[in-house]
């Protein structure tokens, strides 16, 4: 990137012991078509390997050290602090984006320009032909999760589609926007705070497209672990306080009873013995959590644009349509610009 060409994009990658990983993102950004960007990698502390190992490749990339584990929205929003570009975009660092990602975002918004966050394909780094992720589903009776993961690359939608909202593994989101609502919450620490993110970006009646062409290979609670306690705990913690800032109130009880009911069946599964006693804690550190979500939900709320029906017609309602099946769930196709 030349002097005279401004970057359009600033992509904030947040590291925790990435390691090697960390440089293969890097080194995968380094080649793209779209040159015009800029890069901050923004380190929680990493303790097994030093940050400052990574090479970096031209001016076009910084560090910025966080000083302790802030966590991954926090660590976000310090990455963000000061952009002056449009657009920001999340990338985690055990991804690795093809060389025609940022093109395929840029094009994107030009294309629809009533959008204000995109997605991006997701694909498994081990096996590229298996789809990690189209887009995040939001459900009324249990969660959030990736559509279409574990399917075939075959089986994706052909063009792009509206969806929820957009895996932080690999977003974008315009800056303006992410500034006026604070950004992450800061409060979620990790997990969930990007379907957060984009439920109340949805209240004020933001959209999102998924860029069917936007692919970034991923590995996956490669670095968390999957149903670690420390993921299984803070997705437990997250999913009330992220239904309570968000749902209306005419739905909020309704909700509430599915996600009791979707609760106690997760955890009376057999296979729930491993993890059952951190969900538990963090449940209770939820409820412990209550009164800043209230504050936060009251805010929220207000400045709703979306009315209670268009909220119900996002949420997925159908206890049986979960990711266990890896259905795509997609609002529709995009109309043009």
């Amino acid at each position: 990137m030349s002097a005279r060409e401004k970057p359009w994009v600033r992509i904030i990658i947040v590291n925790y012991n990435a390691g090697a990983m960390l440089q293969s993102c890097v080194d995968a950004l380094a080649v793209q078509t779209m040159p015009e960007f800029e890069t901050v990698i923004v380190d929680n502390a990493s303790q097994t390997e030093p940050v400052t190992s990574v090479r970096l490749p031209d001016a076009r990339f910084r560090i910025k050290q966080a000083g302790a584990n802030i966590g991954f929205a926090a660590a976000n929003n310090l990455g963000a602090n000061g952009s002056q570009c449009p657009w920001l975009a999340t990338l985690n660092p055990d991804t690795r984006p093809r060389p025609e990602w940022l093109t395929a975002l840029r094009k994107a918004t030009e294309k629809y320009s009533w959008a204000t966050m995109f997605g991006s394909t997701q694909l498994k780094m081990d096996n590229p032909s298996v789809v990690d992720g189209f887009g995040d589903v939001l459900s009324a009776s249990t969660s959030a999760w990736r559509s279409g993961s574990g399917r075939s690359l075959a089986d994706l939608p052909p063009g792009d589609c509206e969806v929820f909202s957009p895996c932080a593994a690999a977003a974008l989101y315009a800056r303006p926007l992410f500034d006026r609502v604070g950004g992450f919450d800061e409060s979620f620490f990790c997990y969930l705070e990007d379907v957060d993110l984009g439920f109340r970006l949805r209240l004020l009646g933001e959209r999102c497209v998924q860029v069917r062409r936007a692919e970034v290979l991923h590995a996956g609670s490669a670095i968390s672990g999957q149903l670690s306690e420390f993921s299984v705990f803070h997705s437990y913690r997250n999913r009330v306080w992220l239904f309570l800032k968000g749902t209306p109130w005419l739905l909020l009880f309704p909700v509430f009873g599915l996600q009791a009911v979707g609760i106690a069946a997760s955890l009376l599964r057999p296979t729930a013995k491993r993890y059952r006693h951190v969900a538990l804690k963090g449940l209770w550190a939820s409820l412990k959590g209550l009164s800043g979500a209230l504050q936060k939900r009251r805010k929220i709320q207000q400045e709703r644009a979306m009315t209670t029906f268009e909220v119900a017609r996002m949420l997925v309602w159908n206890p049986l349509k979960t990711h266990r099946n890896g259905r795509f769930h997609v609002i529709g196709p995009v109309p043009y610009a």
